[in-house]
């Protein structure tokens, strides 16, 4: 029996055992994406766990309790005595923070993966449609897409959700729609480059399907840089419910959410800052994490920026 190539053993581990020792190499490789991806998972984790995590209800109200500052603040901070039994503090009706900021990462993370779902799956089969068929149908996307992207983000979002109302449905809808032209741009560019190729046209040749040759040929090229800038779309879906949050046009107040936490606290800056830190600083440490893991997911699906950072 003759030894592979290079003089390197035959690697009889499982299949499935390779690509996990490939992925903790890959992982090792990129701190940053490393870090990123267990913020991601602590946030996953938060939300799905909320009920287990804190022995609280978001919504109880204790006004006795309200105001209260974080635990390691002195004594003397406020009307309230600081308490272990709140860590992070309270709000103005009592209610404890760090409970609401668990129980507000399951709109932020509904928001986003459904969301960029949403957009995702409307700009997929738009893009494919338009890159493909090219003509008028194409001019079309184009004109339309552009007409879209010509208007500004925050204040389309804002037009159609004050229309609309405050609802988690509603803002989902919303994102998935207003988000889409930016996958639609996406998939017709790889769908453009793919039309070209030898095996389409080969498969063209030989009287396949439209359909077939859109799933079988070109849909593979997307779906690295689909899942690349699903990844790092989600962030921005997750900052603009808290913007819609804080302008009143998000989920109703009584659903826990940072938007909404920041929109209560801004009346309180001032006087109780850590009202609107702890909202706030978890919105930035989510986007901040998504961007570090959308940016390794770039760099492992993409052979070019991988082989610059080596």
């Amino acid at each position: 029996m003759s030894l592979p190539s290079y003089g390197k053993l035959a690697d009889n581990r499982p299949r499935w055992l390779q690509q996990l020792a490939t992925f903790i190499r890959l992982v090792k490789r990129d701190k940053g994406g490393a870090f990123g991806m267990l913020i991601v998972i602590l946030l996953i984790f938060c939300a799905v766990f909320a009920n287990h995590i804190t022995p609280y209800d978001p919504s109880l109200q204790n006004l006795r309790e309200g105001k209260t500052p974080p635990a390691w603040f002195p004594k003397g901070s406020g009307k309230v005595t600081p308490s272990w039994a709140h860590p992070l503090g309270t709000d103005p009706l009592g209610r404890d923070l760090l409970t609401r900021i668990i129980y507000g990462s399951r709109v932020s993370l509904t928001v986003g993966v459904f969301g960029v779902l949403l957009a995702c799956s409307l700009g997929l089969i738009i893009g494919m449609i338009g890159g493909y068929l090219g003509g008028r149908v194409d001019d079309i996307i184009v004109n339309v897409i552009n007409i879209m992207l010509g208007i500004p983000y925050l204040l389309l979002v804002v037009v159609i959700a004050t229309v609309l109302g405050r609802s988690l449905i509603n803002v989902i809808l919303i994102f998935g729609i207003t988000d889409a032209p930016v996958f639609v741009r996406v998939t017709r560019s790889v769908v453009l480059r793919a039309r070209e190729c030898g095996y389409v046209e080969a498969a063209v040749s030989i009287g396949a399907q439209n359909w077939r040759i859109l799933f079988e040929q070109i849909l593979p090229n997307l779906v690295g840089p689909i899942i690349t800038l699903g990844t790092l779309e989600m962030s921005n879906l997750i900052f603009a419910e808290a913007g819609l949050g804080f302008l009143g046009l998000s989920v109703p107040p009584s659903v826990p959410s940072w938007g909404n936490m920041l929109n209560a606290a801004r009346e309180y800056i001032l006087s109780y800052p850590w009202m609107a830190m702890w909202p706030g600083f978890s919105i930035m440490i989510t986007a901040v994490g998504m961007n570090l893991m959308g940016d390794w997911l770039r760099d492992i699906m993409d052979p070019r920026q991988r082989r610059a950072r080596r």
